[in-house]
């Protein structure tokens, strides 16, 4: 029986290998392409095919004449000088530079018409204009300056048994050493209360406070959750007063986020975000707007 056995193995692998030599050599390596396609099997992506060598040919742009050229849309007589430009300096011939040129001009006499429109404007709608909010003259400047000071130091001194000034600092922080007497400053100007604290004495309020750099000013309120950080890093004492004086009004409710940059005096004014209605889609007025749609009588 094991003679018979070893007959039939010798068998099995003659016909293997016939079979395997009747098979075409293309047939074996497409199998063997498909046995080593998987996750981890790298396989070389395939040239792409080599572009065109014939270069694009050269097209001159069409120029109209400035009565038709005046009707074009900004954008559109951008495109143009762009492809003159291109044109220009591939060809670098006088007609196609002057043409380039002769676009440029056009563009420049074009803004200057709209400077002067605009300015025309301005005198009709002064509202449209900060000249009346922004005074340029020196004297005016200086007035306007003392008032938003006096402003803002009257409303913080009023705030002072409501909110308190805390200083982050380290032992190591040669900067807090400098922001450190600034701070007392507006203690003794203003009347707030102000606290240092050592995070190297007292880690744990650096994390209950979110504190990663020193030294950081934050506004507190008394009673309350509510803070706010007013100061990363050294900061000159009338940055810090106008930035605590934004913050208490913030955190009052007296002003909303988009009008941050909104200045003692400026509410409803040029400089205020929200003094011809909202600015934001999530704005509650906007979304009031956005249901009126085309009824008569909703605001455009």
């Amino acid at each position: 029986m094991a003679a018979a056995a070893i007959a039939a193995l010798h068998a099995a692998t003659a016909q293997a290998a016939a079979a395997q030599s009747s098979v075409a050599p293309g047939s074996i390596g497409a199998a063997a392409s498909q046995t080593r396609q998987g996750y981890w099997w790298y396989q070389t992506p395939p040239k792409g095919e080599d572009p065109d060598p014939v270069a694009e040919p050269i097209r001159k742009p069409i120029v109209p004449p400035m009565t038709e050229l005046a009707t074009w849309t900004p954008p559109r007589i951008r495109k143009l000088i762009e492809a003159q430009r291109d044109y220009a300096a591939t060809v670098l011939t006088v007609d196609a530079v002057a043409d380039f040129w002769r676009l440029e001009d056009f563009a420049r006499r074009k803004a200057r018409a709209f400077a002067g429109v605009t300015q025309l404007a301005m005198l009709q709608h002064p509202e449209l204009n900060s000249k009346s909010s922004n005074p340029m003259v020196g004297d005016a400047r200086d007035q306007l300056s003392a008032y938003k000071d006096a402003t803002r130091a009257s409303y913080l001194r009023a705030h002072a048994g409501e909110f308190a000034l805390v200083m982050f600092s380290r032992t190591s922080c040669g900067y807090c050493r400098v922001q450190w007497p600034i701070v007392q400053r507006f203690q003794d100007e203003i009347g707030w209360q102000v606290t240092l604290i050592d995070l190297d004495r007292r880690p744990e309020l650096g994390n209950r406070f979110g504190v990663e750099m020193t030294p950081t000013t934050m506004i507190i309120r008394r009673s309350s959750q509510q803070r706010m950080v007013i100061a990363s890093g050294v900061e000159a004492y009338p940055t810090l007063k106008q930035m605590a004086y934004q913050a208490v009004r913030l955190l009052t409710g007296d002003i909303r986020p988009e009008q941050f940059m909104t200045g003692p005096g400026q509410e409803g004014g040029f400089f205020d975000a929200l003094a011809n209605g909202p600015v934001a889609a999530s704005d509650p007025e906007a979304l009031g707007l956005a249901g009126l749609g085309s009824v008569p009588g909703g605001r455009p």
